[in-house]
């Protein structure tokens, strides 16, 4: 922790879905108070769930010791309400993967969270942080991205991406956070769409799509093609789907509008897909059915 700046000990985290939980998790298990905000008392009566069985499997594998998930989950609060939010000193949202939902949150963190000195991050997997950072006001200087990757308590990897507002401060603060606190390995990337790891991932993944899409091979040789072959620990039709199919779509959107090269357009089958509700392992069925 830099010499100036005193630990974070209160978190926020905004949206109760996998990439939330898993935040809210890990700041737990590190021993942080942690308060989880979702849009009503049953969304976020489900995000303690999840939590909790998440923890459970932990215990179960052996990971954690009872009383270490015992006192995570006992650190967590799930609240219906962002105003639980103004004693915090990091928030971090997670909700869904759409620009406005995100421009509205921030809009409201800036109104909510008291200390002028919070930060307040996104956990965007493509979004511009400096358009977040803008709908935040006069917070701007204190917006960045900080991207955790799924299963959030498994990789270590976390890209932290200021934008051009952001404080220098900030952004040491934020990798503090990540490498001394949560124990993750933190990179600086830059704020442009995709950042540095969806930049390179999103168009491999769009690129099995669309082989599949074309007949030119099965989804199961295309992934053993790649684990047996190039020595990846999954596929990536089997990667599309665990990270859902409408976030794929998103980020594939968010490149090709910034960027206008093929490479990034969605293929047509990822759109059908999503149009369907048909999302990966989130929903039981997407490139591969779980059912």
């Amino acid at each position: 922790m830099s010499a100036t700046a005193a630990p974070i000990e209160r978190v926020g985290v905004v949206g109760g879905g996998i990439m939330g939980c898993g935040i809210a998790e890990v700041c737990a298990r590190t021993g942080l108070d942690v308060i989880l905000v979702e849009v009503d008392s049953a969304a976020a009566e489900r995000a303690e769930q999840r939590i909790r069985a998440s923890l459970d499997r932990g215990v179960s594998r052996g990971k954690l010791e009872p009383d270490e998930g015992r006192e995570a989950l006992e650190l967590c609060r799930f609240e219906p309400d962002a105003a639980a939010l103004a004693d915090r000193e990091l928030v971090i949202e997670a909700v869904v993967e759409n620009r406005e939902a995100k421009l509205r949150v921030f809009e409201l963190l800036s109104k909510t969270v008291e200390s002028d000195s919070a930060i307040l991050a996104s956990n965007t997997s493509s979004i511009p942080i400096v358009e977040l950072a803008a709908a935040a006001g006069e917070r701007a200087p204190n917006v960045l991205g900080l991207h955790f990757f799924n299963p959030v308590p498994v990789l270590a990897l976390v890209e932290v991406i200021p934008s051009l507002l952001t404080e220098s401060d900030v952004i040491q603060r934020a990798q503090a956070f990540a490498e001394e606190q949560l124990e993750k390995d933190p990179i600086v990337a830059p704020d442009r769409a995709g950042f540095t790891v969806n930049a390179l991932l999103i168009p491999y993944l769009l690129s099995a799509i669309r082989m599949f899409e074309q007949g030119l091979a099965s989804a199961e040789d295309i992934d053993k093609g790649m684990v047996k072959g190039c020595a990846h620990p999954m596929g990536p039709l089997a990667l599309a789907d665990l990270i859902g199919l409408d976030t794929v779509l998103g980020v594939s959107e968010s490149l090709y509008r910034e960027h206008r090269e093929q490479l990034f357009a969605p293929p047509p089958l990822l759109q059908r897909l999503v149009a369907a509700n048909l999302l990966g392992r989130k929903t039981g069925r997407g490139l591969y059915s779980y059912q």
